[in-house]
């Protein structure tokens, strides 16, 4: 088993390869990692030249390739998911206090008045390769931006045999036969598919004494509030995991494997999972 470890997106991303050490397999794990850095300067927000953060500076870009199908499939679940998916939390996201990469965020400060001007649910346009987005609307497709290099790096890595890509916990596998420790649920064996977790659990901070995450709730454009601390779903890629399980955490209903803990530290498995 090759085991290759390294930084992106804000997170280390694992590369687990059942395959001998030869010179295809180098070609696959150096291919799969180039993957997510290619990436990351495409779909990050926290970089001023990426493509993303030059659509959000000026609410007009001749898109390309990654970052339209990114934002079709984020456009795509927010209409499935009745809005509780939305790519259009950006300003929220920053106001809320996570406006720079999370290993700069300061654990705990005063008050800045987070609820002024933060608004979700904004006009966003693709036509002919053009993405145009409404006045005051900016783009945050960390999750689903994420889910998207693990299902593309893993589609890389899978050329040279059974594979795993896991970015922080968010995961997919090609071939084999992997056990997936669910955290606080039971452990899953996965040949095919993928796996994300969307909770409160993950990136907090406090501001003027109050506990805020990153996971916005796009009515109130708000921290979210409610019963659950973390959601973990089973679909077929990371991309669809990603959507489902922060529609989940939201409140919606959803149709795929699920482990929900609660605040309380309850676990409900759902979705066929016992």
């Amino acid at each position: 088993m090759q085991v290759h470890r390294f930084g992106a997106m804000g997170t280390v991303i694992e590369l687990l390869l059942d395959a001998p050490e030869n010179s295809r397999a180098d070609r696959a794990l150096a291919a799969a990692e180039h993957e997510f850095h290619r990436l990351e300067d495409v779909l990050t927000r926290f970089r001023p030249d990426s493509e993303l953060s030059r659509l959000n500076a000026i609410g007009q870009l001749d898109a390309g390739p990654d970052l339209l199908r990114v934002v079709e499939l984020a456009l795509a679940a927010r209409e499935r998911t009745a809005g509780r998916f939305d790519p259009t939390v950006h300003d929220a996201v920053v106001a809320a206090g996570y406006d720079r990469t999370f290993a700069s965020v300061a654990p705990d400060g005063p008050d800045v008045s987070f609820r002024a001007g933060a608004r979700c649910g904004g006009g966003v346009e693709i036509e002919h390769g053009t993405i145009r987005l409404e006045r005051d609307v900016r783009l945050d497709l960390g999750g689903i931006g994420k889910g998207y290099a693990v299902d593309r790096a893993c589609e890389l890595l899978g050329l040279a045999g059974p594979c795993l890509v896991n970015a922080g916990g968010d995961l997919a596998v090609r071939g084999g036969a992997w056990p997936i420790a669910v955290p606080d649920g039971p452990t899953l064996e996965l040949s095919s598919g993928a796996l994300a977790t969307s909770g409160r659990d993950r990136r907090r901070w406090r501001r003027g004494g109050e506990e805020r995450h990153h996971l916005i709730d796009p009515e109130t454009a708000l921290p979210a509030e409610g019963p659950l601390l973390r959601v973990t779903v089973v679909a077929a890629t990371a991309t669809e995991a990603e959507v489902l399980a922060k529609a989940a955490f939201l409140g919606a209903e959803v149709d795929a494997p699920r482990v929900l803990v609660m605040a309380d530290g309850t676990v409900v498995l759902a979705g066929g999972l016992a």
